[in-house]
């Protein structure tokens, strides 16, 4: 008797709602879970992607920090906390000496370079309306009130956080500790991983760092030589056609190289600043400005990006510039100068994800094959 109460009771367990005996049932709620999981992490990253931008331009600062310091290190056979105070104080000589610069050389151009370019665009719009383009400036202004506030709209949240100069002070101090000693934030992160990942953490954390450093001492190589030839073919190449020295050449040569650290949008820029300023002294005068920019974009982009490319990550320009549009839009500015490092972390991780299935496959078919 105790025995059939003891079945008719595990009976009703298992009809209990509380329990689930179908496995299709059963696999249905998993893939409700996984895809519930899916869907919480997405929110999640919107809510946190802000700071952990961040936290990757910081990581790519060490980076610019870390080549420095291991290429002090060819010539200088000193402590490795030497070498990163040696490359931060020439960071700081640098911008010290570029704010000195800037301030007792072109002051005065850079307030009249505003009104030098809404001089121009007038100009244009007077000629547009001229050849029958029905455009007005008012139309323009709303237009770019209108993209204005979008931008402003999306990154007031990281503004907002901790403002433009002090995020730019909090990526320089996380980077700096992180340049100091990486081994211990590459050992922490190790450290959450389950024990037979970690191996191919390391190799595809060793493989990333060499691809940003390079990647970001190919940028500054590249920034460093247009400023360079910017500067001298707007200064002195002009003397060589009977041309006067374009005005403002020393600031289109500084904004020509900060821009070159953005890749297609920054020569798009940086070229219309130039022609615009070219234009305000004569028409031979941007005519040459526009073969001066031809000439800058055609030097870097046939001889010092295809030197550098050989040692840094191949990246298609179509897909750089789609994912600085994206990463404009959602971040700012930040989002922009990030947008190409972050492209090459995700391609790097993609080829070792790549590599790793390759070897689970090859092992699959030699157990097959012995089997």
């Amino acid at each position: 008797m105790a025995d059939d109460k003891l079945d008719i009771a595990n009976e009703d367990l298992g009809t209990s709602p509380s329990r689930i005996g179908d496995p299709l049932m059963l696999t249905e709620i998993k893939r409700a879970a996984i895809w519930a999981g899916v869907i919480g992490l997405c929110i999640l990253a919107v809510y946190i992607a802000r700071p952990l931008l961040v936290i990757f331009g910081a990581l790519v600062f060490a980076s610019m920090i870390e080549g420095g310091t291991r290429l002090l290190g060819r010539v200088l056979p000193i402590g490795r906390t030497w070498r990163v105070t040696i490359v931060l104080i020439g960071v700081v000589l640098f911008f010290a000496w570029l704010v000195y610069f800037a301030g007792s050389t072109i002051s005065q151009e850079a307030a009249e370079f505003p009104a030098i370019i809404e001089r121009q665009i007038g100009g244009l719009l007077d000629y547009a309306r001229s050849q029958g383009f029905n455009i007005s400036q008012d139309h323009l202004e709303n237009y770019a009130g209108s993209i204005g506030s979008g931008i402003s709209t999306v990154t007031r949240a990281l503004s907002g956080i901790v403002g433009g100069l002090t995020t730019i002070l909090l990526i320089a101090i996380i980077g700096i500790y992180v340049a100091v000693d990486p081994s211990v934030y590459e050992r922490g992160v190790a450290w959450m991983l389950p024990r037979n990942r970690r191996d191919d953490f390391y190799v595809t954390a060793a493989r990333m760092g060499q691809t940003l450093r390079r990647l970001m001492a190919g940028r500054l190589v590249g920034m460093l030589v247009e400023g360079i030839f910017t500067y001298i073919l707007l200064a002195f190449g002009g003397q060589l056609f009977g041309i006067d020295p374009v005005p403002m050449a020393a600031l289109l040569a500084i904004l020509t190289g900060l821009l070159a650290f953005v890749p297609n949008l920054g020569a798009i820029i940086s070229g219309a600043l130039m022609v615009l300023v070219g234009f305000s002294g004569g028409t031979d005068m941007g005519l040459y400005t526009l073969i001066a920019y031809f000439i800058v974009q055609n030097f870097d982009g046939y001889v010092v990006i295809p030197m550098i490319a050989k040692k840094t990550v191949d990246l298609a320009p179509a897909l750089v510039l789609a994912t600085q549009l994206i990463m404009g839009i959602l971040f700012g500015i930040i989002g922009l100068f990030l947008a190409d490092p972050l492209l090459a972390m995700i391609k790097v991780a993609l080829e070792r994800r790549a590599e790793q299935n390759d070897v689970e496959a090859r092992k699959q078919e030699a157990a097959e094959n012995g089997a």
